[in-house]
């Protein structure tokens, strides 16, 4: 099929380059003059394991192309992937500015029958407002259908998510159009969900809700854990081999950041409260995982004195492991805490330390090597669960640091064993 993707962003990329890959051909449309010329010239840029090179690959085959403008690319469309940004507005509410001008833009050029599928993570009954403005601009009723597909892309595996994906939802009131899109899936999963819209987009919220109610649950039990002297990774296991619960999700630490949950959770906030309701445990959610931030911090805070001129070295800025993505990251609240606080930071992460520094107080020391950031340094901290820390030398550890203290966010030791090798090693709930 020929399907233009407007949005160059991690789910557009991913869906773009992954379409093609299966032999369709794609045309991703940004606005960002920049970042079109380095995706024509095959460089991502975002970082997620294996996109570079499909990207390359899909570009060197024709199957896919980038360009500016989408009103040539929607003349030779069958259907448009709409996957532009929709941001938590002041309120808590979805922004949905940029689809909203993404479907103007374009709405003049439609002549021909074209399947609209909105990939971005938009409020109940959005899929209904796009119909309406397109049937303002004057688009024939029969030259369109408005259909939700939305993503369960995590970052760090979006691409093997896309492929081998769990399940593929696709909501519409037009039975044709949803046959179309599920026929774009085929390849990849037996398991698609055929609804209406509205449920479609009620689904991706619900999801994302329910997932970061599980990592709020578990991380007020890991504080609990911490005032009985249970230890919250033996709880998340007995609990997780319950099929009923399951064991993912249930990994105790800071709370959950990226551009997904924290949004996400708001958003539903505000859908319930638009419909008149008060979604109590969602508002929960939320709070738990602010205070979590906290709660890291002031363990940090107990540790010392004072934290006026200590020299704490941070591993780990991305808000998770394999992403160059900062965005809600745990770091960008308790990085600036600790410099107010007057401590000095030396900072190290694989991938995310250059969108970091725009974020980040400028008060901040980037190391490029994990173990140089430990030299002379009055304890680490641990903010993000980088494979590269969980197997470690501790030894080598021990001789860098000025004082052996971890404190770790996302509990990647065995308590006992730290402290037989003589560390000091503060954890969540462990």
């Amino acid at each position: 099929m020929n399907i233009t993707v407007i949005g160059t962003g991690y789910v557009g990329l991913v869906t773009a380059v992954c379409f093609a890959d299966l032999g369709n051909r794609v045309i991703g449309i940004d606005v960002d003059i920049e970042k079109i010329k380095k995706l024509k010239n095959g460089e991502s840029p975002i970082y997620e394991p294996g996109l570079t090179e499909l990207l390359k690959k899909n570009l060197r085959e024709g199957r896919l192309t980038f360009a500016t403008n989408s009103k040539e690319a929607i003349k030779t469309s069958d259907i448009i992937y709409i996957a532009v940004g929709t941001p938590q507005d002041e309120d808590g509410s979805a922004d949905l500015s940029y689809l909203i001008t993404a479907v103007r833009y374009f709405a003049s050029v439609i002549d021909h029958k074209v399947i609209i599928v909105n990939k971005s993570t938009v409020p109940v009954g959005t899929g209904n407002y796009l119909k309406k403005i397109l049937l303002k601009e004057n688009v024939s009723e029969n030259l369109f259908a408005v259909v939700s597909n939305p993503e369960f892309l995590k970052e760090g595996t979006a691409v093997s998510d896309f492929m081998y994906p769990e399940r593929v939802v696709i909501g519409s009131e037009d039975r044709d159009a949803i046959e179309s899109i599920a026929r774009l899936y085929e390849p990849l999963t037996k398991n698609i969900i055929k609804t209406d819209i509205l449920s479609a987009e009620m689904i991706k919220y619900a999801s994302n809700g329910f997932l970061a109610t599980k990592i709020s649950f578990i991380n007020e039990i890991a504080n609990i854990c911490d005032r009985v002297g249970a230890n919250v990774r033996e709880v998340a296991y007995g609990m997780g081999l319950d099929s009923r619960i399951g064991d993912k999700f249930l990994n105790a630490g800071i709370g959950y950041g990226g551009s997904c949950f924290p949004k996400d959770t708001l958003a539903l906030i505000d859908i319930g409260k638009k419909a008149g309701y008060d979604f109590q445990i969602l508002e929960s959610v939320v709070r738990v995982n602010e205070n979590q931030k906290r709660l890291f911090f002031e363990k940090v805070k107990a540790n010392f004195t004072e934290l006026k001129n200590k020299n704490i070295a941070i591993w780990g800025l991305a808000f998770k492991d394999n992403t160059d993505d900062i965005r809600e990251s745990p770091a960008l609240n308790i990085i600036p805490w600790l410099v107010e606080a007057g401590a000095n930071i030396y900072a190290y992460d694989p991938i995310s330390i250059e969108n970091a520094k725009r974020l980040l107080p400028e008060e901040v020391n980037y190391i490029n090597d994990a173990y140089d950031t430990l030299k002379d340094k009055d304890c680490l901290l641990i903010l993000t669960d980088w494979k590269e820390f969980k197997q470690v030398d501790f030894k080598k550890m021990k001789e860098y640091l000025k004082a052996p203290t971890i404190i770790d966010g996302r509990n990647l030791y065995k308590k006992d064993d730290l402290k037989k090798l003589g560390f000091t090693y503060i954890g969540m709930g462990i």
